[in-house]
């Protein structure tokens, strides 16, 4: 099992939304090398979502229902897309500011790459981002 970070702009899918949906699909990403990330993920591979904008916090865990398939809202047939099912909130949101201030963290794309909206998180970054957020990894 891999696992990942998905951002979203709460305004336009938060994870509330995600909760009460379900499992839902992961559409509308345009960057290549989040695209690529989403089509290395298998079915089981976990990830965190994160509100991005305002809130700047990871705020729940997801996990891959269907691998990578064509986003339909692409007029250019290049991008892809991934369904997720919401698992479980995280007991205390993790902010930005916190995973920053944690050096461990520090290589993590989130703190290097902060515009990529789908990116990878190693075995000990996501059990440290598990500990900060009060849920069992």
């Amino acid at each position: 099992m891999a696992f990942w970070l998905v951002k979203s702009e709460p305004g336009a899918w938060s994870w509330d939304q995600h909760v009460a949906a379900g499992v839902a699909e992961w559409d509308g990403v345009r960057n290549h090398q989040a695209c690529n990330n989403m089509k290395a993920m298998t079915v089981g591979d976990r990830a965190f979502f994160y509100h991005s904008v305002g809130e700047k916090s990871v705020v729940g865990i997801l996990e891959v229902t269907r691998e990578y398939y064509p986003d339909p809202t692409d007029q250019s047939g290049r991008f892809g897309m991934v369904d997720f099912k919401a698992l479980k909130p995280l007991s205390k949101p993790v902010s930005l500011a916190e995973i920053k201030s944690d050096g461990r963290l520090d290589h993590i794309a989130l703190v290097r790459q902060s515009r990529l909206s789908v990116m990878p998180i190693d075995d000990d970054a996501w059990r440290i981002i598990c500990e900060m957020g009060g849920v069992a990894s």
